[in-house]
């Protein structure tokens, strides 16, 4: 037999041999652990079968509690109006003042509520609308003139408009939960960057007083026209109070409660606002936190 035969033979030999040998290798190195496996599982057993010793096999049996994490309240300050001198702190809920920022909400709601503003009255008359004979004017050719129908045509004084504005409704959808999401995220992040003040009682002023003293106290607190301005939000509408700082238009404005909408929270640099106001804008704007999660039914 020539070399290269015996080289190929012993080739195969040691293939052989290496293929009948694997296996046994292989089950050689997967006895010792399942031997170990089958130990726990006979230990484990054992231990739940016996009486519990010092305690130790109870705390093993017995299933961990999960840990429950509670995020802490928000503490606010309220202060009193015009002296703006401490009074006492308050506690909200994380989900009222401390949301994170969503722009994408906010920027849906102010669409939602500009859309909502939009009267959508502008109405002009087509051809068909105009009163006026149908006939026409002159014959189609001969004359030398482009041709023409009747004088309610719209390329001739008096006539209807092409593709004129008809009253529509503008007002666009946005389920009630994002809406009320974006009045908590606003006021949010109105705390988190210190620009939300809250009135205990009512934002008043003394008898007689006149726009110079408000502006001499926005300009103590840095509420005026340099920072911002600032918007005033109360409870109920006083006309008095209302009269004077609509006086004084450059630095503030004032709006009632029922007045106020989330683009009102985001506009100027500074809110202050009435905390009974405050707590009803929240009690309105949390439905969807009160509402439970739906089950599952089989």
């Amino acid at each position: 037999m020539s070399g290269r035969g015996l080289r190929g033979l012993r080739w195969l030999t040691c293939c052989s041999n290496g293929l009948l040998r694997g296996p046994q290798i292989v089950t050689q190195c997967l006895a010792p652990s399942s031997r170990t496996m089958a130990t726990e599982s006979e230990v484990l057993q054992d231990l739940t079968t016996t009486p519990p010793v010092d305690g130790v096999v109870s705390r093993l049996t017995t299933s961990i509690p999960k840990p429950v994490w509670e995020i802490p309240p928000v503490q606010t300050t309220v202060y009193s109006f015009p002296s703006m001198e401490p009074l006492r702190f308050v506690e909200y809920s994380h989900k009222h003042l401390l949301m994170p920022l969503r722009r994408d909400i906010l920027h849906r709601a102010v669409i939602y509520e500009g859309d909502a503003t939009r009267q959508g009255t502008a109405s002009t008359k087509w051809r068909g609308d105009v009163h006026g004979s149908g006939r026409k004017l002159y014959q189609q050719k001969g004359t030398g003139k482009a041709r023409v129908g009747d004088k309610k045509s719209p390329i001739r004084r008096g006539g209807g408009v092409a593709f004129g504005p008809h009253p529509r409704d503008f007002s666009t959808g946005l389920p009630r939960k994002i809406y009320d999401q974006a009045w908590r995220i606003a006021l949010s992040y109105r705390f988190r960057q210190g620009q939300l003040t809250i009135v205990d009682d009512e934002i008043s002023l003394p008898d007689g007083a006149t726009p110079h003293l408000i502006k001499r106290i926005f300009k103590a607190n840095s509420w005026g026209r340099g920072n911002g301005r600032s918007t005033l939000i109360t409870d109920r509408k006083d006309d008095d109070l209302f009269a004077v700082v609509n006086e004084m238009h450059h630095d503030a404005k004032i709006l009632d409660r029922e007045d106020v909408d989330v683009k009102d929270l985001l506009e100027t640099g500074r809110l202050i606002i009435e905390k009974r106001a405050l707590d009803k804008i929240l009690a309105e704007h949390s439905k969807d936190l009160k509402n439970q999660p739906a089950k599952a039914r089989y």
